[in-house]
């Protein structure tokens, strides 16, 4: 079976350079070669072609991210299917710049997340984090909480941040690649790895 590469975010216009879609942003660089078409079943924008050696399938959800599972849903029926799907998202426990992969973990309280594991039945599958919090002491992130929350996910990139944000794009599409090529240890210390 093709390997499924979800990038999680919001669609439409007011929605394109805001942190909640920095998952969206590393599928669109994955796919940059590659047409993507609206498919109204699945609710999404897919692109198919060649990633790594790989055949793959990119999905772009036309849903909120908070109903993004019901886009996925049209592409990995069961939750062994879902070992060959990868989900790439935001996170706000993540200082900007850093990238994490992790397989088979809980969603963080990352809503879209939660949704694309309700649909799949399953936890079991990879992610790629990319960070969009500032960075605080010791390189951790800074904590956003309550309110302001909400404010800072939809809120646009400032320029300063977005030659960082580039950077981590990139570097989740090469983590992308390397899992796609089926080497999931290889992609996951390239991510993980400072």
């Amino acid at each position: 079976m093709a390997l499924v590469v979800v990038g999680l975010g919001n669609p439409g216009k007011e929605y394109e350079k805001t942190r909640h879609n920095a998952g969206r942003l590393a599928v669109e660089l994955i796919g940059k070669d590659f047409e993507f078409m609206p498919n109204k079943t699945a609710h999404a924008l897919v692109a198919k072609g060649d990633v790594g050696g790989a055949s793959v399938t990119l999905v772009l959800p036309e849903t909120m991210m908070n109903l993004s599972g019901k886009a996925v849903a049209a592409f990995i029926k069961t939750p062994k299917a879902a070992k060959n799907l990868l989900v790439i998202h935001d996170d706000l426990d993540l200082p900007l710049g850093t990238i994490k992969m992790v397989v088979g973990r809980g969603s963080g309280g990352h809503k879209g997340v939660e949704s694309v594991m309700r649909a799949v039945k399953s936890k079991d599958f990879a992610r790629i984090r990319i960070g969009i919090s500032a960075v605080g002491k010791k390189n951790q992130a800074k904590k956003v909480s309550g309110d302001k929350v909400i404010t800072h996910v939809i809120g646009k990139w400032r320029p300063a941040e977005e030659a960082v944000l580039k950077k981590s794009l990139k570097k989740a599409a090469e983590a992308a690649e390397l899992f796609a090529a089926g080497d999931l240890a290889a992609a996951t210390q390239f991510a993980n790895t400072r």
